[in-house]
């Protein structure tokens, strides 16, 4: 009897690794995300998690490219901060080390002129 082991498993093979948001920063996130949608701006969300970025990007109508993607790349934690906001045209709003001070580029927003 011959045992054979199929030649893409291998017993010591590391998983590929990705960058995700952590729960709390997701519970932040979220939360603005919320607020943003009981106010009409935002109406959909996506989450990508790659090898060196995740990235979670708001849009307005769901057909639509982003109009805002919050980044966060941890290779640049010790350089410019891992967390970043970029527009719809790609440009960076704010960048930092801290997430909640990175969102408050997009709060904004929120806050209008009562006529």
């Amino acid at each position: 009897m011959t045992v054979q082991i199929p030649p893409s498993v291998t017993p010591f093979e590391r998983p590929v690794e990705q960058v995700a948001f952590h729960r709390t920063e997701l519970s932040q996130i979220l939360s603005l995300y919320g607020r943003m949608v009981a106010a009409g701006e935002w109406r959909d969300y996506g989450i990508s998690c790659l090898r060196e970025v995740a990235v979670f990007s708001v849009f307005r109508r769901t057909a639509e490219f982003p109009l805002y993607r919050i980044e966060k790349r941890p290779k640049l934690r010790n350089k410019q901060g891992m967390y970043a906001v970029i527009g719809a045209n790609g440009q960076i709003l704010r960048r930092g080390h801290e997430l909640k001070a990175v969102l408050r580029v997009l709060e904004r927003k929120l806050i209008r002129a009562v006529e």
